[in-house]
């Protein structure tokens, strides 16, 4: 073949594989496409039942109980919350003592927006497209992968990225379908960001820093607020992708809310462990600008997705 044949044939698979996972997936799909395939190294490592190789159990995060947090033990809360993220960059905001997890935020609010989210990856993928753009300060932005124009291989991702500060500002550029996207996102992201307020005090605190009236304080207040929803559907083949390749998060704290599904992996010791989730917890985690804030004393760790063969 020519090579003026072989360029139109490359960019009609590139093509296809820039629409996304889930699209892929709803046209059929029984193996792993090579531009998923990730090299051996880079793999997790499976047994041939496609059953993940736990050298360990499970890492349990250490818990941050938020009513905790905001009464008289707060000291003993603060201490934790230093240990944590000196040992792994990561903590729960949770309670494992009871049955409702204590993150100070109302449980339908977080229900609801996994479920409208869940709601929109089920749209027809022509819904879906109309937010996708190669502009990365776009307000919404729909893709796949990690960086879809730059990745030489994908991830078993798609993404929905939406800016929410100030709210007003980007909320009438939110999708308009399902019907109550915006209303169940915008309560959301108005109480992340409060929550994640709250924890940059607890942090500044816990780094003997007054958090009260501080400058720092009042600048993260007026900052970036990214609300980013991951969708990844299942993989037949998962030890030969990953949903999310090793990577440290670019700002200054991560809220992640999780389910009851294991996929997240932190590097610990130079190994890579699965994060015991918590359904209905979040996951906070340092980034790249704490770290810096802090000297280096709080560490922004690399982490990874793993991919399903049955759940999303």
């Amino acid at each position: 073949m020519s090579p003026t044949m072989i360029a139109p044939v490359m960019e009609e698979e590139n093509k296809k594989y820039q629409r996304g996972v889930k699209h892929l997936c709803d046209n059929g799909l029984t193996k792993v496409p090579t531009k998923y395939i990730w090299p051996e190294p880079d793999r997790p490592i499976f047994t041939k039942s496609d059953k993940l190789i736990k050298p360990k159990q499970n890492l349990k995060l250490p818990v941050i109980d938020f009513a905790e947090l905001l009464g008289p033990n707060r000291p003993h809360v603060l201490q934790t919350i230093a240990e944590a993220c000196e040992t792994y960059g990561f903590f729960q905001v949770g309670s494992q003592m009871v049955k409702v997890v204590n993150h100070g935020m109302e449980g339908d609010v977080s229900r609801n927006m996994i479920e409208v989210c869940k709601r929109f990856f089920e749209l027809p993928y022509e819904e879906r497209s109309k937010y996708m753009s190669a502009d990365m300060s776009a307000p919404v932005r729909y893709g796949t992968s990690f960086n879809q124009i730059k990745d030489n291989v994908f991830c078993w991702r798609d993404f929905l990225k939406l800016y929410a500060h100030p709210l007003p500002d980007y909320l009438p550029y939110w999708p308009s379908s399902p019907s109550d996207f915006r209303s169940l996102g915008a309560k959301y992201a108005k109480e992340t960001k409060e929550m994640f307020e709250m924890m940059v005090k607890a942090i500044l605190e816990s780094l003997e820093i007054d958090g009260d009236g501080d400058e720092a304080v009042e600048e993260l207040k007026e900052g970036s607020q990214l609300v980013v929803v991951n969708c990844y559907p299942p993989c037949p083949e998962p030890e030969l992708t990953l949903g999310m390749p090793p990577h440290s998060d670019y700002g200054f704290l991560t809220l992640l809310l999780q389910d009851d599904v294991e996929g997240l992996q932190i590097l610990h010791r130079d190994e890579w462990v699965t994060v015991d989730p918590i359904p209905g917890s979040f996951v906070v985690n340092v980034g790249d600008h704490l770290e810096i804030f802090s000297n280096g004393r709080y560490k922004s760790v690399l982490h990874r997705v793993l991919t399903k063969s049955d759940l999303i």
